[in-house]
């Protein structure tokens, strides 16, 4: 949980644009551990085509380097100087982004908001990447003064969808593979008779399409994958608001 709510936290620290809607973080956050509201599994608003967007993340910087940051453990618990977003990729053409304060760089425990807004004419499923660099204070020579170190990490996990009027709305639960990871019979659960599904497939990690369904706008749709091997697979949903992949794991 606390991976992903860090993903969530280096999204919102990804909107940087000066010209973004003003936003205040959220009071409710302040005595938090680290964290982004919302996170990844609820994921952000639906979008509509040609309709003004805009939306609010809150988040806290951590105060030191976890072992979600740093893997290795090499720099675990060392202080946090400061996060700045350096680059933004994946939002729907005409969107923007904005922190609420200038240059979108916090210190290590501070609070934050960003505001995501825009209008675009296009439907689809837009991801997300963030780019990060964190300067951490690091003892490299015992004896000697902390030395800033700054590294640039990348962050995916959050999505834009954006849809045709009159669909968002009755779009009630996100697109989900059930369960995941399974051992092979699975369930695409979240379809709605507003989505219009035209087609399910399932590719490997190679981009090889290895099983399909034609949906014709229903909305049970069920894979037995018992023979393949395991691994990394990709469910591809095509429907009337655009294309959806989900990452699942076969056991």
């Amino acid at each position: 949980m606390k991976k992903i709510l860090l993903s969530v936290f280096l999204f919102g620290l990804s909107y940087v644009n000066i010209n973004a809607q003003s936003c205040t973080p959220g009071a409710n956050f302040v005595d938090s551990t680290y964290g982004v509201w919302p996170d990844t599994t609820q994921n952000l608003p639906w979008a509509t085509v040609n309709v003004a967007y805009s939306t609010d993340i809150n988040f806290k910087v951590p105060a030191t380097v976890t072992i979600d940051l740093d893997p290795s453990g090499q720099f675990v618990g060392s202080p946090i100087q400061s996060f700045t977003v350096t680059g933004l990729s994946g939002l729907p053409v005409g969107y923007n982004y904005g922190c609420n304060i200038s240059g979108c760089t916090y210190n290590g425990g501070a609070n934050g908001c960003a505001n995501v807004y825009g209008t675009t004419a296009t439907t689809g499923t837009y991801p997300i990447t963030i780019e990060v660099d964190a300067t951490v204070s690091v003892t490299l020579i015992p004896g000697f003064p902390p030395t800033p170190v700054t590294q640039s990490v990348s962050f995916g996990g959050y999505k834009i969808i954006v849809g045709n009027a009159g669909l968002i709305e009755q779009v009630i639960a996100p697109l989900n593979v059930v369960p995941n990871p399974t051992s092979g019979k699975m369930n695409i659960a979240g379809l709605s008779e507003a989505m219009s599904s035209a087609l399910v497939s399932i590719t490997n990690i190679e981009g090889k399409v290895v099983a399909s369904q034609q949906m014709n706008g229903t909305t049970n749709c069920a894979f037995d994958l018992t023979n393949m091997d395991s691994g990394i697979y990709f469910a591809s949903i095509q429907y009337a608001g655009g294309v959806e992949n989900i990452k699942f794991i076969l056991d």
